[in-house]
């Protein structure tokens, strides 16, 4: 057993001061689907709801281990790492200064709050994560505290790495498949780390959001590389930079095994294991399930296990994952019509509608100088096959429209 092998032992040993193992479950819905072992490593049931404060509690113990008269930390993090700092000072009673940008939702300052109590002092700052991240540096500089980074820091790498340890033991036999989310790389540098010694047989997929791909970047550039755009919408994993150190444990990667999965699709895997399985997962956390069907035919028959890395779940924004389930389920479209402004036009529209489809939007002004006048209208249905009808059927009565369900500016715009 190596260095790092025992001090994953030792770390997990000690997280045990703060709460029991993550569950390891075997989930029947989907091992049935995929007629595989399919089992989900539930970290959005540790306290906070998320992983981050394996890595969090693990950093603090060892700098307070070597300095015990440290009593000031300092973190940025606009949710799941400032309320696993947020727990841990609480737990060690030192003083911990969270800077959160000013967009953050206010149930995630709160939540941050509740779990830190008078031990934590919160600073909004910032309206993008790196105007936060400096303000936080600065402090830090000018107050002597010490920074708690989120992902690139060796101790918090040693935290994550304690899903490993309990996986293995949990599951008592080494998965053939561990798939894997990854923002910062925190977690799967941890926790390859500690199964590549101990379970060498076992294979990996990484997961990232389409629009926040770090690890994809840095392994096809060499090194750590700077995303020029991240789509923030997967709050958890929208990360622009890998980082230094956890590319390090993550540059064997072949980029064959890292995966890509769209914003909106997620949305519909969140939805599917709230209604199926009653399981809160927020959009990071659904990463490793939401990959499943891309994975199908290699992973028939095999062990695999799936790291839910969080559930902390804003329900503020359900109505907007339905939005976007629906869009790319492809039974929720939006379109601009030209409406003839004659009378009967509209009743002639509402008689092509198929007794499964329903009008969710409708916006129209009438101007009177004008032959025709633009409708905006979104439409609900039960199968996407629904719509070919449709089209053809405004075709037919040579009402021109046009499809704006995936137009990204005019749909940030109109929609």
């Amino acid at each position: 057993m190596t260095d790092f092998s025992k001090r994953s032992l030792a770390a997990t040993l000690a997280l045990r001061e703060l709460f029991p193992e993550t569950p390891l479950q075997r989930n029947e819905h989907l091992s049935q689907r995929y007629d595989a072992e399919i089992w989900l490593k539930r970290e959005d049931l540790t306290p906070v709801r998320s992983y981050k404060i394996r890595g969090a509690f693990t950093a603090m113990r060892k700098v307070l281990d070597q300095t015990p008269d440290r009593r000031s930390f300092v973190c940025a993090s606009a949710g799941n790492h400032a309320q696993g700092v947020a727990f841990a000072c609480r737990h060690f009673g030192v003083q911990g200064t969270i800077f959160m940008p000013v967009t953050t939702p206010q149930q995630k300052i709160d939540k941050t709050r509740a779990f830190g109590g008078e031990n934590v002092r919160i600073v909004l700052t910032g309206d993008y994560f790196d105007q936060t991240l400096a303000a936080a540096q600065s402090f830090c500089s000018e107050q002597g505290a010490h920074f708690l980074s989120p992902f690139d820091d060796a101790d918090v790498i040693l935290g994550q790495s304690s899903v490993g340890v309990e996986m293995l033991e949990q599951l008592g036999r080494a998965p053939d498949l561990v798939i894997l989310p990854v923002g910062g790389g925190g977690l799967a540098s941890g926790v390859t780390a500690y199964l590549r010694e101990t379970a060498p047989t076992t294979d990996y997929r990484f997961v990232e959001p389409l629009g926040g791909a770090s690890l994809m970047a840095a392994l096809r550039a060499g090194e750590p590389s700077k995303l020029p755009r991240v789509n923030s919408f997967v709050d958890g994993a929208a990360v622009a930079r890998l980082g230094d150190r956890t590319f390090a444990h993550l540059n064997w990667i072949d980029t064959s095994n890292v995966l890509l999965a769209p914003e909106d699709r997620i949305c519909v895997t969140m939805l599917e294991m709230l209604n199926v399985e009653g399981i809160v997962l927020e959009p990071a956390g659904a990463l490793s399930v939401d990959v499943l069907p891309e994975l199908a035919e290699e992973i028939r028959g095999k062990v695999v296990v799936c790291v839910t890395s969080g559930g902390n779940f804003d329900f503020e924004r359900l109505p907007e994952v339905k939005e976007r389930a629906q869009r790319y389920s492809g039974v929720k479209k939006y379109f601009i019509l030209r409406m003839p402004q004659r009378p009967g036009a509209l009743r002639e529209f509402l008689g092509m509608l198929g007794p499964d489809d329903d009008i969710a939007r409708f916006e129209y002004l009438k101007k009177s100088a004008r032959n025709f006048g633009s409708v905006l209208i979104g439409i609900e249905t039960r199968r996407p096959e629904n719509f070919r009808d449709l089209f053809a059927k405004l075709d037919d009565a040579a009402f021109a429209y046009r499809d704006i369900t995936n137009d990204e500016v005019l749909s940030e715009f109109l929609i």
